[in-house]
């Protein structure tokens, strides 16, 4: 048998790559929501509350096991006062846990708080992925540039009023500590909002162009989460995220 042409290899090689690379790119290039409610986990921590540690490294954890958990790891800045000033921190994020309370089930503002789906989450495990079908379908698209599309459709079942809000999250940030309760400590910190708004509900299809940059702080990734609420109770009724 005759040895194999190397050239015409490489070639057969390339040409039975490239369908994979564009179907790669279409997909990052676009993301739609899928028929079922996400599984919506929020945070409220900071780097100057000694018990939030091991929540923000069971968020890391709960988003490795689970693939279907969209997570964002808000921030806030009330304990900045006790000599430690979170970086992260905003006063927007306080004032969204804040108005949180009541409609999440929650009586007060704590750290660490998670809420799922909504609803303040105390368990020691997340609960299974939603079997609810979604009132509305939220499709996410990267054009050129910094520029992202956001586009949601009402389903037959959506509330009379839908409230859009968004946040831009990063993973892998690490501060080492200074001052404060954990003073000493290195702390590791992943899906940190670095961006958030919160749109005007509306009662129609709903669509929007956001500038985004696809890089973060560092060159890390920055992925984009879009969430959809009824207007009148806060209920999550669907999340999806783009990470290009």
């Amino acid at each position: 048998m005759s040895p194999r042409n190397p050239t015409l290899f490489f070639i057969t090689l390339v040409s039975a790559l490239a369908p994979i690379g564009t179907l790669q790119a279409q997909q990052c290039m676009a993301v739609q929501s899928a028929a079922t409610v996400a599984t919506l986990v929020e945070l409220y921590t900071s780097e100057g509350c000694d018990s939030c540690p091991p929540t923000d490294r069971w968020l890391s954890e709960a988003r490795r096991a689970r693939p279907d958990v969209i997570a964002a790891a808000f921030h806030v800045d009330y304990w900045d006062r006790l000599g430690w000033k979170d970086r992260f921190a905003s006063p927007a994020y306080t004032a969204r846990q804040a108005q949180s309370v009541g409609s999440s089930g929650a009586r007060f503002a704590y750290t660490p708080q998670l809420i799922v789906n909504g609803r303040d989450w105390r368990g020691s495990t997340l609960p299974p992925a939603s079997t609810q079908t979604a009132s509305v379908s939220l499709r996410l698209q990267r054009g050129a540039g910094d520029q992202v599309s956001v586009e949601l459709h009402r389903l037959p079942d959506a509330p009379a009023q839908v409230q859009l809000w968004w946040a831009a999250v990063e993973d892998g940030h690490q501060s080492e500590v200074k001052a404060g309760e954990n003073r000493g400590v290195v702390l590791k910190h992943d899906a940190v909002v670095r961006d958030y708004a919160r749109l005007a509900a509306a009662s129609g299809d709903q669509q929007l162009t956001l500038k985004l940059p696809a890089m973060g702080e560092g060159g890390r990734k920055r992925t984009l989460v879009v969430v959809a609420t009824d207007a009148a109770t806060g209920k999550v009724l669907q999340a999806v995220q783009l990470g290009c």
